[in-house]
């Protein structure tokens, strides 16, 4: 014979496993969020100025063309004359960067040539292309 005790008190239970499904989600969602945030901003309420001077920063367009014909801003210039073309505009502003477009037919080095004169006049150069 098995004689068993009897208990006779009230017994309480937590099941967690919904919980954990909710926390799970809660930690997904500040993820994905955090990601979408940039931690590098802030943001300040700057002083004004009446003597400082503007930093300007241009973006010129230089495009080469299959029969090898070089425009800056839609005027075309000469391979002899574009350093000094450049030069003018690099006066102008302070940062400069160029947005070189290039025809894919065009030999690398008529592009590398547009490099040297840049690296030469320390002006940011930065090749366009097409997304697919």
């Amino acid at each position: 014979m098995n004689l068993r005790k009897r208990q006779r008190g009230v017994s309480a239970e937590v099941h967690t496993s919904a919980m954990n499904d909710i926390m799970f989600f809660l930690l997904l969602f500040f993820l994905i969020a955090a990601t979408l945030t940039s931690p590098d901003v802030i943001k300040l309420l700057l002083p004004k100025s009446s003597s400082g001077k503007p930093l300007s920063k241009k973006t010129i367009n230089v495009s080469i063309s299959k029969d090898l014909r070089y425009t800056v801003d839609k005027k075309e210039v000469a391979l002899a004359d574009l350093p000094t073309v450049l030069s003018g505009y690099k006066a102008q502003a302070n940062e400069l960067t160029i947005i070189l477009y290039v025809d894919k037919t065009v030999a690398i080095q008529d592009v590398v040539e547009i490099m040297d004169i840049s690296q030469k006049l320390d002006i940011k150069l930065v090749l366009a292309t097409v997304h697919k």
